[in-house]
């Protein structure tokens, strides 16, 4: 990481071709925004504070999208292109020394090696630096790279101004460059809107600097899809698709078990440890945080979620923003949401719904619950069946379940409520009352019975046809 580098990320175009009212780099793809994946690879060259980004379309929902601090911003408020971009920045970069590193906002794919690459590659005869090509097959649209005979970067020629010969070109610019910043500032005046569209166009200055004696070297990466940018929908799904393949195998080779890579969602920032298995259709969103040998279900989906060592999610579990403990149980079909917290060695089976809830060490929810705004004990036991009422339809009301306590079956408790340690409530009950420590609650009905109703009243509508 070079403290005399700068870099530059272009991220104020609009994206019309993405058909979309969001800016462009605002688009997410591996499970972050194409800006946070660009300055994901710049973080591992330059400090946060050596990072300006350029915005201008929605420039603000572009800078609350970035949730690195230390980055810096410029604005370009006209669309003049990408040497206009770069010259907006002039002032947030300060410095006019080092290197100047300048990225797309909108190339997510990009891996920080071919940074490290790009910044180690040195020509003798290359004092102004070093651009980034590749060859495409069908290069329409690119700018072509123009070689000297020396085979130095002599112009960038774009489409339109191409000739016949030079369309011939397979090798084109992607839009990656790192210049000697202070011969880039002493000519970066010289880039004129002289061209069809009236913009300032970045590729004049390679040559520029040539015709100054200045000359920039070719670091051709033979592996295209990592130069993608992405202008359309079907380049943002290409995009996502490989970072979500690259995230599976990073965590494989760090001892993941994916048992059907190609169908998992992954999002950059997850982390997973060692000998846990991730089973087919599985998505982990966010920031989730997975122990060591863990074993997420099939088509679970857990975003923002923390779980600890040896707990087993089975299947099709939705949880947001919540902690599971260490060796505890969730699943089948659970829901876990709004910080809910299910201590270590806990139990929520199938169709349990937790919200702002947290459950005690060793304590059990194992069959249709709703457990909501709730604080519930170590090794207390919530019977199939039981929902707490915490909405009396203007304001949300806490229960307070203390530890070894036992609720029955179908049990309806009537928030607020305190139902202290070693209480015990009688299934089928309605309690409205707190219930005091080692106590017996029942809140049923009495039940009676009238012999031979049902009958007659067979009867009587048997007499009436």
């Amino acid at each position: 990481m070079s403290q005399e580098l700068t870099v530059v990320i272009l991220a104020a175009g609009l994206g019309t071709r993405m058909q979309s009212k969001k800016a462009k780099v605002l688009h997410h793809a591996g499970g972050d925004t194409l800006l946070n994946q660009i300055i994901r690879a710049a973080l591992r060259v330059a400090p946060a504070e050596r990072i300006v980004a350029v915005v201008g379309h929605q420039a603000e929902q572009v800078r609350q999208s970035v949730h690195v601090p230390g980055i810096r911003f410029a604005e370009q408020t006209e669309q003049k292109g990408t040497g206009h971009a770069v010259l907006c920045a002039r002032n947030a970069i300060g410095r006019t020394d080092g290197r100047l590193l300048i990225l797309n906002g909108d190339g997510p794919l990009l891996r920080a090696q071919t940074l490290r690459n790009l910044l180690d590659h040195r020509h003798d005869l290359a004092a102004g630096g070093t651009i980034v090509t590749t060859r495409l097959s069908d290069p329409t649209g690119y700018g072509r790279i123009v070689r000297n005979e020396r085979g130095l970067v002599e112009a960038i020629v774009e489409q339109k101004a191409a000739s016949p010969k030079q369309l011939e070109i397979e090798e084109i610019n992607p839009g990656l460059y790192c210049f000697d910043a202070k011969l880039f500032w002493q000519y970066a005046g010289e880039i004129t809107p002289d061209n069809s569209a009236k913009e300032y166009y970045l590729t004049d200055m390679v040559g520029i600097l040539a015709r100054h004696g200045h000359a920039v070297a070719p670091l051709l990466v033979p592996d295209e899809t990592e130069l993608l940018g992405i202008n359309t929908r079907i380049e943002l799904a290409l995009a996502d698709k490989i970072l979500r393949a690259r995230k599976a195998q990073e965590l494989m080779l760090k001892g993941v078990t994916i048992e059907n890579p190609e169908s998992v969602t992954i999002d950059v920032e997850v982390e997973i440890g060692a000998d846990s298995v991730v089973e087919a259709n599985v998505q982990l969103r966010g920031n989730t945080r997975i122990g060591s040998e863990c074993r997420i279900g099939t088509g679970s989906v857990l975003r923002d979620c923390t779980v600890g060592d040896n707990a087993r999610i089975l299947p099709y579990v939705i949880a947001e923003n919540s902690s599971i403990g260490a060796e505890s149980f969730v699943g089948p079909f659970a829901r876990l949401r709004l910080d809910a917290e299910i201590a270590e060695g806990a139990h929520i089976g199938n169709f349990v719904e937790l919200k702002k809830t947290k459950l005690g060490k060793g304590s059990k929810a194992n069959h249709l619950a709703y457990l909501g705004d709730s604080n519930i004990g170590a090794g207390t036991n919530i019977g199939a069946g039981t929902i707490t009422c915490n909405y009396d339809g203007q304001k949300k009301h806490p229960t307070n379940i203390g530890d070894g306590v036992f609720v029955g079956t179908n049990s309806t408790l009537v928030a607020p409520l305190t139902i202290a340690d070693g209480a015990y409530v009688a299934a089928g009950s309605v309690i409205t009352k707190n219930v005091e420590q080692d106590a017996l609650a029942v809140g049923r009905a009495y039940q009676v019975d009238k012999p031979g109703w049902a009958k007659k009243r067979r009867n009587l509508a048997q007499e009436k046809k």
